[in-house]
């Protein structure tokens, strides 16, 4: 495609995704549907010009200020990725000059937020949260994330799978923390790789296999996957399981579920039972009270553990979704606690950074739940032979498990862990 024509292209998503009215992959994957005759190139150039615009916004806007054209056609020159010369031959004379003095700005010409490039109230609540941490956060989470996978220890073991991919040509290595883990580096096209056809990796960020770790599913047993979503956590627990027992995949979307059914396939499992309900008081949910031994509630949440993929997600939350979000997890939560038995496992998981998603709906749980005993995270994490697990931890006595970009390599994630007492 001629660059003239690319960069309109870009303009026009451009516009589409900056309304914020729908999450961005949506907007982007209805573009294509609808351009058909875009390449696999093009799509990847429009699609890093995007996110680009999205991680850096502040600073673009800020830089666009200067330009000429329309606000869309500058911020996808900004945000361009790639050969510079190419997106030069269509531009004109003046946008090549703007170009070249956006390039010439240095950080320490910027202000505050058009380094961080985040809204002022997230910047605020993670700055009391981590301190001098906070750059090394912001650079982290304006990054692009890794390509995590799990092994399925139903069919594989890791050093095996490790053996495979490398054969095949791929840089691999395994994952710091997580024993099922393996990092990959690049994007390559995993759904003609063999071990991937044949079910033996599944794609899963080290942090959410950390949570199906926590719940340490035996076999035999009744468990719980209550905010299933597209089944990532629900194939480790299977796996965990040993395909045997019963596994429920709870989830308000029925689309979600549809897309888990490919993946178990793939798996091998046979003990997963997919169930849509319509809220978290269901009453298929109310029919399993006091039955299960284990359940995992990954709560919806803001998301904003998962900026370097989701870049969006920090322009379409607001404090105002935030505390709507905190009210649902407490009443998901309350909602999943009664499915346990007496000494069954109660894992609470998110993929937000903010405490009032984690810290404090843990803590407002502990006060109104006193026939549940708080488990000590990192004690778990030993037990399920993760590595450096007081690394992982935060809280007296390593209650939570509470894992950083910058920190950890992997997305945000907060996790606390109660036992119903016998």
């Amino acid at each position: 495609m001629h660059p003239k024509a690319l960069l309109d292209e870009c303009s026009a998503l451009m516009e589409q995704v900056f309304r914020f009215d729908h999450p961005t992959d949506a907007v982007v994957s209805r573009y294509f549907r609808e351009h058909k005759s875009l390449g696999p190139r093009e799509r990847a150039t429009l699609s890093d010009t995007v996110y680009a615009a999205l991680r850096e916004r502040l600073k673009f806007e800020w830089l666009a200020r200067s330009g000429s054209g329309s606000k869309w056609r500058r911020l996808s020159i900004l945000g361009f990725p790639g050969d510079r010369d190419f997106l030069k031959s269509a531009l004109s004379e003046q946008e090549k000059v703007w170009l070249d003095a956006c390039l010439r700005v240095q950080p320490d010409e910027l202000m505050a937020q058009h380094r961080h490039n985040l809204p002022e109230w997230l910047a605020t609540a993670l700055r009391e949260q981590v301190g001098d941490g906070f750059d090394a956060l912001v650079a982290s989470l304006n990054g692009h994330a890794p390509l995590d996978l799990r092994v399925n220890t139903l069919k594989a073991k890791r050093d095996a799978v490790l053996a495979d991919l490398r054969s095949a040509g791929l840089t691999v290595e395994p994952t710091p923390h997580s024993p099922l883990g393996i990092r990959l580096q690049g994007k390559p096209n995993l759904s003609k790789v063999p071990a991937f056809m044949r079910g033996d990796i599944e794609v899963q960020d080290e942090g959410s296999q950390l949570l199906a770790l926590l719940l340490d599913a035996r076999r035999g047993e009744m468990v719980v996957d209550f905010c299933a979503g597209a089944g990532g956590k629900t194939l480790a627990i299977g796996a965990a399981m040993r395909n045997s027992g019963r596994l429920y995949a709870f989830d308000t979307s029925v689309h979600r579920l549809e897309g888990l059914k490919p993946r178990l396939a793939r798996s091998g499992l046979s003990n997963v039972h997919p169930v849509g309900i319509a809220h978290e008081r269901d009453e298929r949910i109310k029919r399993l009270a006091g039955k299960i031994d284990r359940v995992l509630v990954d709560a919806p949440c803001s998301g904003l553990g998962t900026l370097r993929r989701s870049p969006d997600l920090k322009w379409r939350q607001t404090p105002e979704t935030v505390a709507a979000q905190a009210e649902l997890q407490q009443r998901i939560l309350t909602s999943a606690a009664r499915l346990l038995k007496p000494g069954g496992r109660l894992v609470y998981a998110t993929c937000s950074l903010l405490r009032q998603e984690n810290e404090a709906v843990a803590e407002a749980f502990d006060a109104a739940h006193t026939d549940f005993e708080p488990m000590p995270v990192q004690a778990v994490l030993a037990d399920a032979r993760v590595n450096a697990p007081e690394t992982l931890c935060a809280g007296p006595e390593g209650r939570w498990l509470r894992l950083w970009p910058h920190r950890h390599g992997t997305d945000g994630f907060f996790a606390a862990v109660w036992r119903k007492k016998p």
